[in-house]
């Protein structure tokens, strides 16, 4: 059962690393690999040379991740809440509600975002009417305002989906334990955190082990979000490091250069990875695998 899903990542994730080579050649749409010059490192030196450039991208990138990384125990709390709801219909409907966004494409997404937080969107309408602004206001061209508006989209794309697996750990979570702390007169708060709390640790340092590892991807929503929402006005805060191999390995048509800068993050992912897994031994004495 499990064959067409390894030879789906086979397919997608591993056959593409041979692209990997055009790295290492100038090579020219059009020009078969065979009739191009063989550079070597030129376009990693050339990367480091763009350090400027980099530098930029890779400060949107960290910073976006780690806001990402630092909403992740929302998740938690929210699945908690969730779990403690005494009306089960109520549960399911406030779960399903929040899981669906976690579903809707980028471009619904940006479309609903547009028609909500646009200058002539519905909260500057609703705004002005109200006298609360003199002039409309959009927080997709502020700059300054880039990285926590793009946070806060994440968070409400994402909250309900993350806090299933959290929910499936409360359910793995032994009922007698809290059965017995009942008997020994622990109140609903001290349940929480004697008993779900330390249940579902193991669940959330995985998750953050991993969220950590993938960093330079930008945490959850990837290229996806950077792309829908990307425009002129805050171009310096949201181009994250896979929007920029897009537009300099296919807009510009620089593949050889895109294609190192690619190569480049996916060694360091695998580095953090590696890192962030001998940390957890380290430190909780369990590793990720």
């Amino acid at each position: 059962m499990v064959i067409p899903f390894i030879l789906l990542v086979f397919a997608f994730n591993y056959i593409p690393l041979f692209g990997w080579i055009y790295a290492f050649y100038d090579y020219k749409p059009g020009i078969p690999l065979s009739q191009t010059e063989f550079v070597g490192l030129k376009f990693f030196k050339w990367a480091i040379e763009e350090k400027e450039d980099l530098l930029r991208v890779l400060t949107n990138t960290l910073a976006l991740s780690f806001l990402s990384i630092l909403a992740s125990p929302l998740s938690v709390i929210f699945a908690i809440l969730l779990n403690e709801l005494r009306s089960k219909k109520f549960q399911k409907l406030v779960q399903t509600l929040t899981t669906l966004p976690n579903f809707i494409s980028w471009i619904i997404v940006y479309s609903l975002a547009f028609f909500m937080f646009s200058s002539g969107g519905l909260v500057n309408e609703v705004l002005m009417r109200l006298g609360w602004i003199d002039e409309p206001t959009t927080v997709m061209g502020n700059a300054a305002a880039t990285w926590w508006f793009q946070t806060a989209i994440t968070i409400w794309k994402s909250l309900g989906w993350g806090a299933i697996i959290y929910l499936a750990a409360i359910a793995g979570i032994d009922q007698e334990l809290y059965d017995a702390a009942k008997v020994d007169g622990a109140g609903r708060f001290q349940r929480i955190m004697a008993i779900t709390v330390p249940g579902i640790m193991p669940t959330f340092f995985v998750l953050l082990l991993l969220n950590v590892a993938s960093v330079l991807s930008n945490g959850a929503s990837g290229f996806e979000q950077n792309f829908v929402f990307y425009n002129s006005l805050v171009a310096d805060r949201i181009e994250a490091l896979d929007y920029y191999v897009y537009r300099v390995g296919i807009t510009t048509g620089e593949i050889s250069f895109g294609t190192a800068i690619g190569i480049a993050k996916s060694l360091i992912s695998i580095l953090l990875l590696f890192l962030m897994n001998a940390l957890s031994k380290k430190v909780r004495g369990h590793s990720v695998f």
